[in-house]
């Protein structure tokens, strides 16, 4: 029986920080350590040249189920395999929200023994990038409500019309709507606002898009907060807000250097979620792993019509950057649970599941061919999968002509991913072109909505509420019409609709509302009743943690 992800990672040999920072050619000097075992890197080793030179790998997934399907167990696999292979590789990932690592999902550094560590200190408050960006975000909602009720500084601005809301790193349903400033004249002026998960703040969404310090500050001053009375827009530059917001992002605005179980060096940095953001980690930190590594491995959240879509179309044409190979995971227990089969008995024998489900995995293969770059299946092995139904799981891979091969890094680590790894050195070798975009950055709002609604999702028509049409109409007139989309959806189907599972078909994407992030540079139209404050499950991953009086934690994963 394997132990668990916390027993693992608290019996590795982790090697000191300089260590992994010298098997990346870096020095001392290039390094602000945070202890032992963690560091930050300085924006000054990008190189625009090398990352060029680069082979850039992502990994996605099929339309997972609750509990995800191991993209980044794969990820930190598929690294420490290239390794072996002599490949100098990183791995670039986003670092942990605190909201599913005391949820449902549990942390974000991996599994069994394809980890990155410290485990504890990554899943927690790391370095403290998180705790920043809140401040930055807090900041600017508490200069707007000290705007609001100044006498002699006012902008005037109309507080029905603000969207700015505060933020925390946590699952807190009860945040999501509520009046502030109670306190009569001295509290300031009553508003109806809430808070945003962390992950879903746009400061997050501007850290990982942004190139440079400088580059971050300018968009902090774009964020678009509402209007005046007279219908003017208010931006944060208005408020002067923009420097001390980037002052406290100063550090948070660099990669933090860690280690994967086998030493391999991982960057981790950012963490926007998927259904509601980007989805990907930082550009600086995944070019920052391409100007110091000959393959770097990243991964993008949720299923391929989120996080990937969000990758291509928002992440690489804005950097620039092109992955040249894709792993598309897939899992014998998601197929079956797009087959019909009940969560808690996903571990139960179900050929006829796996044969429904397969559906699923020739969409999202179908997708990633939208892009030009045809996807490699790693199946990623459980325990519980059996002969029967790998083999039907191939068959659908065979079925749907693309390459597949079963990855067991999570049992085994990079004895469990070499195979995967010669494939996708083979597919990076046939590289030619970078990928194909869904859209074209001057096609009407509504016109990027459908091809995304329709060549990644399936969906027949896009409908937009009277509330959306209104807001586009705005956001058209204040100029960013020709921005791209970071669609809002649920991640456990391809539709808009969480209930329907598999490959729905004949289907509709209903649009009920738009939000603009100004600053981080694109329009964000809101399919169904999708959150941006999840709250905790009915039973929380929290309540199986625990720490002793020697400092050793329990129950994380």
């Amino acid at each position: 029986m394997i132990p668990s992800d916390i027993e693992i990672a608290q019996k590795a040999s982790i090697r000191p920080v300089m260590k992994i920072a010298e098997s990346l050619g870096l020095k001392e000097d290039d390094l602000e350590q945070y202890g032992r075992y963690k560091a930050k890197l300085p924006l000054e080793l990008i190189d625009d040249k090398k990352v060029g030179n680069s082979n850039l790998i992502l990994v996605t997934a099929i339309t997972p189920t609750p509990a995800g399907e191991g993209k980044t167990t794969t990820s930190i696999g598929l690294a420490d395999g290239l390794q072996k292979l002599g490949k100098k590789t990183s791995v670039v990932l986003r670092e942990p929200s605190l909201g599913p690592v005391f949820g449902i999902k549990g942390g974000a550094a991996g599994g069994g023994y394809a980890q990155v560590i410290p485990m504890e200190d990554i899943n927690l408050h790391f370095t403290g990038d998180f705790a920043a960006i809140e401040k930055a975000n807090n900041l600017l909602a508490a200069l707007i409500d000290n705007n609001i009720q100044s006498k002699t500084r006012s902008l005037g601005i109309d507080p029905r019309t603000v969207l700015w809301k505060r933020a925390i790193d946590m699952n807190d349903r009860a945040l999501r709507k509520m009046v502030t400033a109670l306190g009569g004249k001295s509290g300031g002026i009553p508003m109806e606002t809430g808070f945003n998960i962390t992950a879903a703040s746009e400061i997050m969404a501007i850290l990982c898009i942004s190139k440079d310090l400088e580059d971050l500050k300018e968009r902090f001053g774009r964020i678009y907060i509402g209007d005046t009375f007279d219908g003017k827009a208010v931006y944060a530059k208005d408020l002067k807000a923009e420097g001390a917001m980037a002052a406290l992002m100063k550090d948070a605005i660099k990669p933090n250097l860690v280690q994967t179980l086998e030493g391999t060096p991982a960057l981790v940095h950012g963490g926007p979620f998927a259904n509601i953001a980007q989805g990907t980690n930082s550009v600086i930190a995944t070019k920052m792993g391409m100007s110091l590594s000959d393959y770097v491995v990243t991964e993008a959240g949720f299923g391929a019509d989120l996080g990937a879509e969000k990758f291509f179309n928002i992440k690489c044409r804005n950097a620039g950057i092109s992955p040249k190979a894709v792993v598309l995971v897939a899992t014998i227990r998601a197929l079956k649970y797009h087959g019909g089969k009940d969560l808690k008995s996903l571990s139960e024998e179900d050929t006829e599941a796996v044969v429904r489900g397969k559906e699923n995995l020739r969409k999202h293969v179908e997708t990633l061919a939208s892009f030009g770059l045809p996807a490699i299946v790693c199946i990623n092995r459980f325990t519980s999968d059996t002969d029967a139904e790998i083999e039907i799981l191939k068959k659908a891979c065979h079925d749907c002509d693309v390459p597949f091969v079963v990855s067991e890094g999570f049992a085994k680590g990079s004895e469990g991913t070499t195979d995967l790894a010669m494939e996708v050195i083979k597919a990076a070798d046939r590289f030619k072109e970078p990928f194909r975009p869904t859209y074209e950055l001057n096609d009407p709002v509504r016109t990027k909505i459908e091809k995304v609604c329709q060549t990644v999702y399936g969906a027949k028509f896009v409908l937009l509420s009277n509330k959306a049409k209104r807001q586009l109409h705005r956001f058209e007139e204040l100029g960013y019409g020709n921005l791209p989309i970071c669609i809002a959806k649920t991640q456990k189907s391809l539709s808009d609709d969480e209930k329907l599972l598999n490959r729905p078909r004949n289907f509709d994407i209903n649009i009920r509302e738009f939000e603009i992030a100004a600053g981080a540079g694109f329009l964000i139209p809101i399919a169904g009743n999708i959150l941006r404050m999840p709250g905790l499950p009915g039973t929380p991953a929290a309540e199986n943690m625990d720490i002793n009086s020697d400092g050793v934690i329990t129950g994380l994963s």
